[in-house]
């Protein structure tokens, strides 16, 4: 869903972007909350575009 690997995932997890509950050893996460981050992960993702369109454009090196 996230296109990522699970060792890749585990880090949002335990830095606490993505809640999670702990069954032994195993993570057990909420739809909810996956998609939430992904959502989160595709805006600031736009917003670093844009802002490398914006730089490119004073450095007139992106024609809009």
């Amino acid at each position: 869903m996230l296109g990522c690997s699970r060792p890749h995932l585990v880090k949002p997890l335990e830095d606490g972007e993505i809640a999670f509950n702990k069954v032994g050893k195993h993570r057990r996460v909420l739809l909810e909350n996956v998609t939430a981050y992904k959502a989160k992960m595709k805006k600031d993702q736009k917003k670093h575009l844009i802002d490398i369109m914006k730089s490119d454009e004073e450095l007139e090196l992106y024609d809009s």
